[in-house]
């Protein structure tokens, strides 16, 4: 008799694992680990159930992503709320502090995102590319999973004008920015584009070489890295090392006289997929996140907006500056390369 109850219960467990093993993800959290090989097709049925997702994100230019992943998916719409990252941390804390839950899907930059995994507003996952994805582009959380994975990359280096800077004497790294012939040409971004390239040049060269820096009589301008590289593309301003490739890349293939080239050390602002801890439409979400992470997604950002992609090696070294930091880390080093920013461009 306790043979045949053994057996019985052996039975029972045996069966139960398997059960856990098959059974179809319900919850968030369960959606977001599962790794079955059915996982597209499950993903796919809930999102369809579901019919929609809403994706918060800092990207400007996004409806191609949008209308790709619409037609791979009829039935699931994507509402998208376009802001700043600074304009979807407000939002996103407003809405955590009031318990609404609307967003499914961040994508923005490391600060906010950082914020909110300190803040527990998003939930951990995984998805299929993932191993293909660097260390440094992937932001570690338990068991395994990732609070969030770099989908897109602005690289900032040198942008110059060709009309005034032939290319042949284009700085190659930090240190040509101090040879004579750059005194009072070099022009800097005032917005945090300049604060954290003063943080590359600091990792990089050390502060005797922002001590050089400051007697080089750079300009300061209080505009974006975007709005400074319009400066360059109109021989405004001759060269720069608060510029993004991306922007260069654009503006070349419109006939623009403009040039990038890389510092020994490229700061790299990226942007992150993530999803919101309380996503109200799981399957939607980690679908639309699995496919921005895809070959698929990540050849749009390439090739259609010319960002740079976590799974390419473009020939230099990137450097993530949040990376390992918390938002205080992060908030405090900011804060140092400000006031060396300021200082670098006080008359």
């Amino acid at each position: 008799m306790k043979i045949v109850n053994a057996a019985a219960l052996m039975l029972l467990v045996t069966a139960g694992a398997a059960w856990g093993q098959t059974a179809k993800p319900a919850t968030l959290a369960e959606v977001a680990r599962y790794t079955g090989a059915d996982r597209g097709r499950i993903l796919a049925e809930g999102a369809k159930r579901e019919g929609k997702l809403v994706w918060y994100t800092s990207l400007t230019a996004y409806k191609e992503i949008v209308d790709v992943f619409e037609a791979r998916h009829p039935g699931v719409k994507v509402e998208t709320y376009r802001a700043s990252s600074a304009g979807l941390m407000k939002r996103t804390l407003t809405e955590a502090q009031a318990r609404r839950h609307v967003v499914d899907v961040f994508e923005t930059t490391p600060p906010p995102l950082m914020l909110f995994r300190d803040q527990q507003l998003l939930m951990p996952y995984t998805t299929p590319s993932i191993a293909s994805y660097p260390e440094d582009s992937k932001e570690d959380a338990p068991k395994g999973l990732f609070y969030w994975v770099t989908d897109r990359e602005s690289f900032v280096g040198v942008g110059y004008n060709k009309n005034s800077v032939p290319a042949k004497d284009a700085p190659k790294d930090f240190g040509d920015l101090l040879k004579p012939q750059w005194k009072g040409k070099l022009a800097f971004s005032g917005t945090d584009t300049g604060e954290r390239i003063v943080g590359a040049m600091l990792k990089a060269r050390g502060e005797e070489y922002i001590r050089k820096l400051k007697g080089h009589d750079a300009k300061l301008h209080m505009i974006s890295g975007g709005a400074l590289n319009e400066l360059v593309v109109a021989g405004e301003v001759a060269i720069s090392p608060t510029i993004f490739r991306n922007h260069v890349l654009m503006a070349a293939e419109k006939g623009a006289p403009v040039g990038w080239v890389p510092m020994e050390l490229v700061l790299s602002n990226a942007g992150g997929s993530a999803i919101a801890a309380h996503a109200p439409h799981p399957h939607a979400a980690m679908l639309f996140v699995d496919f921005i992470l895809s070959p698929e997604g990540q050849k749009i950002f390439e090739e259609v907006f010319k960002y740079g992609t976590p799974l390419k090696d473009y020939g230099f070294k990137r450097w993530y500056p949040e990376k390992g930091l918390t938002t205080a880390q992060y908030e405090q080093l900011s804060d140092k390369w400000r006031k060396l920013l300021r200082e670098i461009g006080r008359k």
